[in-house]
């Protein structure tokens, strides 16, 4: 999203991120209220689909003690280099730039031990510090609830598009998921839509839906919260093996149940934040 900065008023620390983000046009922060949601594998999915149909993306692993990204776009041996622009982003094909906390831990296996103010510096870094170029979305993949990471992220790009919130059909994660709303509401950061994800499994077979976590309990909750419901994805299991295999399932199989409902919901994306 494009919009007016005015540098001259702007706080010495801050000149550089907003440059940074002036470049970058939409900006989409994918969060849930819980984990498990399927809520990395939504973003990277858009982030490929818009790539895919010519935009130039960058997609940002704000999960600093979980980055998923990397390990679905085959990137987890991927060292970052740097010059005087800046952190050069990781690339994949077509049009995607990535960065993620993976690139920069020397061993996978070492868990993250930072408290709140080291990783809202991390997060600072990754959108300043990194040569993002020009953009024409840049996606965040947020890690699950409302702490320090959406915080920092909704404060920092605060004239972002929009959020994105995955859910799965179960109660439990629709209760979560309306603390997402509510805390894109206190922000004001526009609520994009909701996701539903795992919804009903499609039989290979005798392609039959089978509702396993029930069905329909996204759209409700974006019914009764008044945001809009972008669309539903079915449990595939080729979605685990497209995103272990680092081929994202929209790129590896197009004309799967679950990549269609990917496209449909790009579909409403694009239409709402052209319109921004």
């Amino acid at each position: 999203m494009e919009g007016d900065i005015n540098v001259v008023t702007a706080k010495p620390e801050d000149v550089k991120l907003m440059k940074k983000l002036s470049k970058i046009k939409h900006t989409i922060i994918v969060m849930s209220g819980k984990g498990g949601v399927g809520k990395s594998t939504v973003s990277v999915n858009i982030a490929v689909g818009l790539a895919l149909r010519g935009y130039e993306v960058g997609i940002l692993d704000a999960d600093i003690h979980g980055p998923n990204v990397p390990k679905m776009l085959k990137l987890e041996d991927m060292r970052l280099e740097a010059d005087e622009n800046g952190i050069y982003p990781a690339e994949v094909p077509p049009r995607i730039k990535v960065m993620s906390m993976a690139f920069l831990s020397q061993d996978k296996d070492t868990p993250i031990v930072w408290r709140g103010p080291m990783k809202m510096g991390a997060l600072r870094q990754f959108i300043e510090d990194v040569y993002w170029g020009e953009l024409d979305y840049l996606v965040v993949d947020l890690p699950p609830g409302t702490g320090d990471e959406p915080l920092t992220i909704a404060q920092l790009i605060s004239n972002a598009d929009g959020s994105v919130i995955v859910t799965t059909p179960q109660d439990v994660a629709l209760l979560d998921s309306r603390k997402s709303v509510s805390f894109s509401n206190a922000l004001e950061l526009p609520v994009l839509g909701i996701v539903e994800n795992m919804a009903g499994f499609v039989c290979p077979h005798c392609k039959e839906t089978v509702n396993l976590f029930k069905i329909g309990g996204g759209e409700k909750a974006a019914n009764e919260l008044g945001v809009p419901f972008l669309g539903r994805v079915p449990i595939d299991p080729n979605v685990v093996d497209a995103g272990d295999n680092g081929m994202p399932l929209i790129a590896d199989n197009g004309s799967s149940p679950a990549a269609e409902a990917f496209e449909g919901i790009i579909d409403k994306i694009l239409e709402k934040t052209e319109k921004h």
